[in-house]
């Protein structure tokens, strides 16, 4: 599998290190800081944030009327994503021990912590919560998702069409049946570098 794809793909792991240290520049530029999950800004920082906040009903009046009527429509989606929330929760909790691999911490991925922003109204900040929930309930399914994928069939896709996730590179290049012979059971198993 020591190929030039997997160089990418390492490549793309140094280059979401480098993102994330990045974000933690950005901590020190805001003056903020994460403590037990919890954003605490300094109270300067809340005072000046305050002061870009937009009053709710300016914001509802200024609004385009197809935002207005199209808000039922995302906001019932919520219920579909607790459904499956609960069953892909359940799913690991039920499988992954049989099969030997670590639970995906549901904490690491759905993060709601947009509604610490007081330059944001109350609408804003229920809003960007709410698509917090969603990305990260979609990034929390991937990652069980690439999981169980290496578990029951590690082979790469054919075409480089699909974004590939956190476990592709461990797979066994497409067409390349000696290998996957040979490796399948070790890559069922490779479980060191997740959480």
């Amino acid at each position: 599998m020591d190929n030039r794809l997997n160089d990418i793909l390492n490549e793309i792991k140094v280059l979401e290190k480098s993102v994330q240290e990045e974000i933690k520049r950005k901590e020190e530029e805001f003056r903020y800081k994460i403590r037990k999950r919890k954003v605490i800004f300094e109270e300067e920082v809340l005072r000046i944030q305050k002061s870009f906040s937009q009053g709710v009903v300016k914001y509802i009046l200024e609004a385009r009327p197809l935002n207005i009527l199209s808000a039922p429509v995302i906001y019932f989606m919520i219920v579909p994503a607790l459904l499956l929330d609960l069953f892909v929760t359940l799913y690991q909790g039920i499988c992954f021990p049989i099969y030997g691999m670590p639970k995906v911490k549901r904490k690491d991925h759905i993060i709601l912590d947009r509604h610490c922003l007081k330059y944001l109204n109350a609408i804003e900040r229920f809003n960007c919560d709410y698509c917090s929930y969603f990305n990260g309930l979609t990034s929390y399914i991937s990652e069980i998702g690439a999981r169980t994928e290496q578990y029951w069939c590690p082979v790469k896709r054919a075409s480089g069409k699909a974004r590939p996730h956190s476990r592709y590179h461990h797979f066994v290049d497409y067409g390349d049946a000696e290998t996957f012979r040979a490796r399948f059971d070790e890559l069922r198993k490779k479980h060191e570098d997740m959480n």
